[in-house]
């Protein structure tokens, strides 16, 4: 179902959010150049699974940024449930002289859990992203989906409301990827944590999200979304997966022509990449 931007806003107009984007404009340098972001205005719900898609350069990556803290907006306000969110990027960015589980309770310990607490909630961790045994490994001893799982448990470890993901499953082959999809939406599902994935590949993004939010090219703006109204749990080849991805896929073509953009980002079609 394709919603205009004023049907988009009306149909959340919501007492609670967990993140709210009022205004949001971004620019890098000179004041007063061209922004990255222009202008963002978005509200995601609590439990919401939001797919932020768009070109290469449209402000994605800085989008995730800005909600992190990690930087700060020009113009506009950011509010995020609980004050912070956990952000989980493309590389797992483990440290690789600790363990998985060493990995884990470093985030524990500064979120101030005590010593006696941490391996315990740790292993709990471990557990739910279903390496019970791989506590004790190091991170050239894991497999490149198990290192992206670490991360999502040390990210979990946090104890943040909202989980940024930035294109956490880009650097994997198609299998790894497609297991990964399945257990990050039964994850999801039980812990009712607030997620905003970033991806290029519009058929991840139909997969995986509730929303489907498309940004313009730069200056990035809140183009369109969509609402994903197929049940879950859905497969990357299902017909009706592949028919909204090019839906979305064609839209996201014409975007990128009217800012006269040649081609898009590999992937970025709705064939699985």
């Amino acid at each position: 179902m394709t919603l205009t931007i004023d049907e988009a806003a009306q149909a959340r107009t919501l007492t609670e959010t967990a993140v709210r984007l009022t205004g949001v404009t971004k620019r890098f340098g000179k004041q007063t150049g061209t922004p990255v972001l222009d202008g963002i205005d978005l509200a995601v719900a609590p439990g919401e699974f939001v797919c932020l898609l768009g070109a290469s350069g449209c402000g994605k990556s800085t989008l995730l940024n800005l909600i992190a803290g990690l930087d700060p907006v020009s113009s506009g306000s950011i509010e995020v449930s609980g004050g912070r969110a956990a952000l989980m990027f493309q590389e797992s960015a483990l440290f690789p002289w600790l363990t998985a589980a060493g990995n884990i309770e470093l985030a524990l310990r500064l979120r101030g859990v005590d010593k006696a607490r941490r391996r315990t909630e740790a292993e709990r961790l471990l557990r739910l992203v279903r390496l019970e045994g791989a506590a004790k490994k190091r991170a050239h001893e894991l497999s490149g989906g198990m290192r992206q799982r670490v991360a999502l448990a040390r990210a979990l470890a946090q104890q943040a409301a909202v989980l940024l993901m930035d294109e956490p499953f880009a650097a994997l082959d198609a299998i790894t990827r497609d297991v990964l999809h399945g257990e990050l939406t039964a994850l999801w599902q039980e812990t009712g944590v607030t997620v905003l994935f970033v991806t290029h590949n519009v058929r991840e993004a139909v997969r995986l999200g509730q929303r489907v939010v498309m940004l313009s090219s730069r200056p990035g703006r809140v183009a369109r979304e969509w609402r994903v109204d197929i049940p879950q749990p859905r497969r990357i080849e299902d017909a009706d997966v592949a028919e909204l991805a090019r839906e979305i896929t064609d839209e996201l073509h014409r975007e990128i022509t009217r800012h006269g953009r040649v081609g898009v980002d590999k992937g970025a079609s709705g064939h699985a990449s």
